[in-house]
């Protein structure tokens, strides 16, 4: 990742150099050139680390003992689903 960042820092000074005006054709040609191979290089990490992350993102979630578990309907009744009525009083009539 150091690389990448290194790499994409050198990008963009080749960019700003290319955009100043006192830098001759043949320079800002040889940067020009730099660039478009630095730029190449640097998409093709991008495609890594993204099939990197799509790897990880369709990978089971490990179930740990910091895992905290949902149980939302443990209290549902099986027959009706409903956790049951609210106590008398609680309902408004209509």
């Amino acid at each position: 990742m150091k690389d990448f960042e290194a790499n994409l820092a050198h990008l963009e000074q080749l960019t700003n150099d290319i955009k100043r005006t006192d830098i001759s054709l043949e320079s800002a040609l040889k940067d020009f050139e730099e660039g478009i191979t630095l730029a190449k290089k640097l998409e093709k990490d991008i495609e890594k680390i993204e099939g990197k992350i799509q790897i990880l993102m369709n990978q089971p979630a490990p179930n740990t003992a910091d895992t905290p578990e949902l149980d939302l309907f443990t209290a549902a009744d099986a027959g009706t689903g409903s956790a049951g009525a609210p106590a008398e009083g609680l309902r408004q009539h209509g």
